[in-house]
């Protein structure tokens, strides 16, 4: 631990009340990933900015690619990043950017992080405080290391395609898994997908949090998908995929892979199956 630190415990979806209890802990680090104009208006005390472009890479028409480790090394440094502290993503909506910022610091194997349930719509619906303007954080030196483990491609979903164990959730709107809704050069979904809209996760009547576990767990085995199999998780661009792989990861299912690039990548390639 880093000196005049101590470990901070947070569960991996961490709620607002419990968070507020944490804030100014020299080993928590509240990274915010809101537009910044709302996170300039009221952000939770102590929250750097971190805007999301600069956790995704584009290589179009792909995008949704993970930066080189020399780029988040030196994003990472940039918000005070030490591989001892304790990251709590927040977004404004939806947890989607939130999650990738989770999901990019588990493909460094940075695992001290969680996800603010409901992000700042939760945490101004119970009235926590809020502070405008910038925090300048203390620049880090913080070495990035890619490793594969939570990163699937195209061609390792091929290899893999029609194993008993693996199995693709495409978590985006149903008119976009049947090809109705074409973001690429061809639409439709990989071969054998299932589709669980990543929307269907979160219950909006209750400030952005998460459904239950045993609703959410009940969709999934709807879907034939179990904590034993393989999960490739992608939507788009890896954005509210992401959201999904912070979830599963939450509920236990540990062989989960995020597919960066996702549809924008496999639906532009004009060699890939494809089914509508």
């Amino acid at each position: 631990m880093g000196e005049g630190m101590s470990e901070t415990k947070l569960p991996f979806i961490v709620e607002a009340s419990e968070l507020v209890r944490h804030l100014g802990e020299p080993d928590v680090l509240v990274v915010d990933l809101s537009e910044r104009q709302a996170y300039l208006a009221g952000h939770i005390p102590g929250a750097v900015y971190l805007p999301y472009t600069a956790i995704t890479a584009s290589k179009p028409p792909v995008n949704g690619l993970i930066p080189t480790a020399e780029q988040l090394s030196d994003v990472f440094s940039g918000i005070g990043l030490t591989s001892d502290r304790h990251v709590v993503a927040v977004d404004e909506y939806g947890g989607g950017k939130a999650g990738r910022l989770i999901y990019t610091l588990h493909a460094l194997g940075h695992q001290r992080a969680s996800m603010l349930n409901g992000g700042m719509t939760a945490w101004n619906s119970e009235g926590h405080p809020t502070e405008e303007g910038e925090v300048e954080p203390r620049r880090s030196d913080y070495r990035a290391h890619l490793r594969p483990g939570n990163i699937a491609d195209r061609a390792y979903i091929l290899k893999r395609l029609h194993a008993p164990d693996f199995k693709v959730l495409d978590v985006r709107n149903p008119a976009e898994f049947a090809g109705d809704d074409v973001r690429s050069a061809r639409g439709g979904h990989i071969p054998e997908a299932r589709n669980l809209e990543f929307s269907e996760l979160i219950d909006r009547g209750n400030a952005m949090r998460l459904k239950p576990p045993e609703d959410i767990e009940a969709m999934l085995k709807k879907r034939d998908i179990s904590p034993d199999d393989e999960i490739i998780v992608h939507c788009q661009s890896h954005t509210r995929s992401a959201h999904t792989y912070v979830v599963l990861k939450a509920l236990g299912y540990d062989r989960v892979r995020g597919y960066p690039g996702s549809w924008s990548d496999w639906g532009n390639d004009p060699d890939t199956p494809v089914e509508s």
